[in-house]
């Protein structure tokens, strides 16, 4: 089979629909940790650095939740989807490892 016959049968509206359903699902793991952290950090009682810390999860929960709404904004359109740029892709990876090490430091 040549590369043109299989490129032929592809619909290009599959890839777009994944990655929205991904960013769908990292949104709602993303969630499910900001959640966890703020509950990690007052479970003790309210302290300094454990209202720092769920304040600081919460922004970048936010902060996260924003661009990845951006990102499913952008694959739902009708029209075809833009590559992701590298400060938008920076800015989310920054955010989920700023966000894990919260949740790492709430922990010990």
């Amino acid at each position: 089979m040549s590369a043109a016959v299989t490129d032929a049968g592809r619909d290009p509206g599959l890839q777009p629909e994944r990655t929205r359903l991904a960013w769908r699902r990292t949104t709602l793991s993303g969630t499910v940790s900001a959640v966890l952290a703020v509950k990690t950090a007052l479970h003790g009682g309210l302290s300094a650095v454990g209202v720092v810390a769920c304040a600081l999860c919460t922004v970048l929960w936010l902060g996260f939740l924003l661009l990845a709404h951006r990102r499913i904004r952008v694959l739902a359109a009708d029209t075809s989807p833009s590559a992701l740029t590298p400060r938008h892709a920076t800015a989310a990876a920054l955010c989920t490892v700023a966000v894990a090490v919260c949740g790492a430091a709430l922990v010990f």
